[in-house]
């Protein structure tokens, strides 16, 4: 029996997170989301004390970032999942307001699975929310490497 995906959410505006979770709730998405506000606290949880991520040895996890955090770049999380044996499989979708090309072009480059630029309307980033739950209710996501 396969454990269910956590949904990782690494975003500092709160407003933010929150309008993220109802709109994936809404689409139907019933995964446990773990919040993050800042880089520090995400990559401890993600890599463990020993910085090895042994710690999410056969979790299954999904994790969206923002770039724009403020103690660390989501580039810099995102560049340690993917050079990590134990996470690299692990879906990542970027999620942020920068709609850069060199930006969209380096989380590429670096392994993200999906980047997302948020909307500014309300009404749109909540839709654009909803379709990426019902994104996640389809995908299937590998748990983590022993």
């Amino acid at each position: 029996m396969t454990q269910p995906v956590t949904i990782i959410m690494i975003e500092d505006d709160e407003g933010h997170a929150r309008l993220i979770e109802r709109n994936i709730r809404r689409s139907g998405v019933n995964n446990p989301i773990l919040p993050f506000r800042n880089g520090t606290d995400a990559t401890h949880y993600l890599f463990g004390a020993d910085g090895s991520g042994l710690v999410q040895k056969g979790n299954a996890l999904l994790i969206l970032l923002d770039l724009n955090l403020p103690d660390m770049t989501g580039i810099e999380i995102l560049r340690r999942i993917k050079e990590n044996k134990h996470l690299k499989a692990s879906p990542v979708v970027v999620l942020t307001t920068t709609d850069d090309s060199q930006e969209i072009k380096r989380c590429y480059e670096l392994g993200c699975n999906v980047y997302i630029t948020k909307p500014v309307n309300y009404e749109n980033f909540a839709n654009a929310i909803r379709q990426l739950g019902l994104f996640f209710s389809v995908i299937q996501v590998p748990s983590a490497a022993t």
